[in-house]
């Protein structure tokens, strides 16, 4: 069951890994014995972020905004300079934008569903080489961080968040069927209420958003960990294109 488990000797990239669910992940994959490299757009945070999880593993900090097509290839050319493969990357940058319908501007659109569904796609196909390099000894991991407002619809106006969270769980399918091929395994990760900088209500009024989860709780460290760990595993290689809903339970109650 150790090795089921197990990520030693294993590379991996967490996008948005400074913070939040991309940092509950990236603990969670040095745990296991990861060598992690962690990017976010704000260089300060992100060397901070990598040089206290170094006390957990060996974590590299490589500071870029993935937010364009030619961040995220910059962002692969840095990675394939330090590592000759690839063998588990996380998609889990992302931006949310919430305002009333009737002015709802297009900044607020594009900013979001670039981040949220087009970056994910981007930097799996500059990946791709390096992601097949280490899928020749074993499968290859892309796990995509999507959200429980792609799945069910919540209270507020975040309508190019859900929009693009819903795209990236059917991007998950369809890159999964091409990627199979490769021995590379896409799935992917709606979480729900985590405290985080994205979910400022989870994050400051815990115990009133707890009210409303059906297990009673938000979401702690090890919950996302768990989940990203068994999917980036041997575990989970013959999870493809699946989407695992880690929310407590409110997903199904919201109907």
């Amino acid at each position: 069951m150790d090795d089921l488990f197990s990520l030693a000797g294993r590379v991996a990239l967490v996008t948005g890994g400074s913070r939040g669910i991309g940092r509950m992940i990236a603990a969670g994959f040095l745990r296991q014995g990861a060598r992690v490299y962690i990017t976010a757009r704000k260089a300060a945070a992100c060397d901070a972020t990598a040089a206290e999880l170094s006390a957990l593993g060996p974590c590299t900090s490589l500071p870029i905004d993935v937010s364009t097509v030619e961040g995220a290839r910059r962002l692969a050319s840095e990675l394939q300079a330090r590592e000759p493969v690839l063998d588990i990357l996380v998609n889990n940058a992302g931006a949310a934008w919430g305002e009333p319908f009737d002015t709802f501007p297009e900044t607020g659109w594009d900013k979001v569903v670039d981040l949220n569904m087009k970056t994910p796609f981007f930097l799996t196909q500059a990946l791709h080489g390096a992601l097949k390099a280490a899928a020749a000894n074993r499968v290859a991991k892309v796990i995509n961080i999507a959200s429980i407002d792609g799945i069910s619809v919540n209270p507020w106006e975040t309508y190019s968040y859900a929009a693009s969270k819903a795209g990236l769980i059917h991007l998950t399918k369809r890159m999964a069927l091409r990627l199979a091929q490769d021995n590379i395994v896409v799935s992917g990760i709606a979480p729900g209420p985590f405290a985080s900088d994205m979910n400022k209500e989870a994050r400051d009024h815990g115990d009133a958003v707890a009210e409303r989860v059906p297990v009673g709780r938000i979401g702690r460290d090890e919950d996302m960990a768990g989940a990203a760990i068994y999917l980036a595993s041997r575990a989970g290689d013959y999870v493809v294109g699946e989407t695992i809903v880690v929310d407590g339970g409110v997903s199904i109650a919201r109907g």
